[in-house]
């Protein structure tokens, strides 16, 4: 279930290994905080447009457009940050230089120094993120919670850590203030960086190294993702303990192919037991079915427990028709979205 401490968190960064959906689950996230009358930011910053994809939209402009309603007279909005106009953005904020930057990009200055120093690239990402996140009219923020679909788990911690060094490197004016305050925010509790995965040996293990090195760099890791869960079609009693013995047909089944084979006699004689007279080939078919099954739900548990071993809050996801997008249509986010809701996301 989701901590209550994940819920006094303002900036919730998703990452995930390139196609475990974590796009999707940033959207449905973004929904199930904005439902019962939230406002929340859904922010992506590799330049895909997977968000405008998700939500069947035009391509997002560098600014904040309302993209969703959610139950309860929630709203989301969604920004496709882009790092030139952050850095024109920058220039007029803190230099005074609105027309001169616009001269710049002309010029090929800014696409220059990007290239030239390419953590610039995600500071000027990061600021525009912290910007967002702390915008306030008096007391009150512009936003209850802005979600970041993030890169993916390779880079993430590099980009979110990028801005340290930049206050390192800058120890006074404009550049050291505006580092300074991205570094203070994502460092602290009100950050939390959500990891998606998928119950298979390589999105765990990278999951378990991403939580490895967001301890080492003193970043937040909230809540593991599992995405695209299957239910399992077999008794779990049957699967975790390979020496039990039991009546059911099914039971009997899934003990077998946990020590390497399946009593087909013993399928047969309890499919006619329920009034099921099939022919060779078809029980040959369920047999080898049922082995793949059982295999594949004994792998899932295996991934499950490593996962557990990360001390962080699991929650499951199922798995949805794959439509378009990371994987579901528009419905599917709402549906994720009430998903999280029940495991207690606010």
């Amino acid at each position: 279930m989701w901590p209550n401490d994940l819920t006094q968190a303002r900036l919730h960064v998703v990452t995930g290994k390139g196609g475990t959906g974590k796009t999707t689950l940033a959207a449905a996230l973004a929904v199930a905080l904005a439902t019962g009358g939230g406002r929340t930011l859904l922010v992506e910053v590799e330049g895909r447009q997977g968000i405008a994809q998700l939500f069947d939209t035009p391509p997002l402009p560098y600014q904040e457009r309302r993209i969703a309603v959610a139950p309860g007279g929630g709203e989301v909005r969604a920004l496709a940050v882009d790092a030139e106009e952050a850095l024109l953005e920058y220039f007029a904020m803190f230099y005074n230089l609105g027309f001169a930057g616009r001269t710049l990009r002309r010029m090929g200055v800014i696409e220059f120094a990007t290239t030239v120093a390419p953590g610039l690239r995600d500071v000027l990402l990061t600021g525009k993120v912290k910007e967002a996140t702390t915008r306030a009219e008096g007391a009150v923020h512009t936003y209850d919670a802005v979600v970041l679909d993030a890169p993916p788990t390779g880079r993430v911690v590099k980009f979110l850590d990028v801005t340290r060094a930049m206050a390192e490197l800058a120890k006074v004016g404009p550049i050291h203030s505006q580092s300074t305050g991205v570094v203070r925010l994502l460092h602290s509790a009100q950050t939390a960086v959500h990891l998606v995965t998928l119950l298979e040996d390589l999105p765990v293990a990278e999951t378990l190294e991403t939580v490895a090195e967001l301890d080492l760099a003193d970043l937040r890791p909230g809540a593991i993702l599992i995405n695209r869960v299957r239910p399992s079609r077999l008794p779990a009693p049957s699967v975790t303990a390979p020496s039990v013995t039991a009546p059911s047909v099914t039971a009997h089944s899934v003990t077998a192919t946990t020590n390497g084979g399946l009593d087909a006699d013993h399928v047969r004689a309890g499919l006619l037991a329920a009034g099921l007279d099939l022919d060779p080939a078809v029980l040959d078919g369920l047999v080898a079915e049922t082995m793949d099954h059982a295999l594949r739900v004994d792998a899932e548990q295996q991934a499950r427990i490593r996962l557990t071993d990360a001390g962080l809050p699991l929650i499951e996801l199922p798995e949805l028709t794959e439509v378009g997008g990371d994987g579901v249509d528009l419905g599917g986010i709402y549906e994720l979205a009430e998903v999280l809701r029940e495991q207690g996301v606010r």
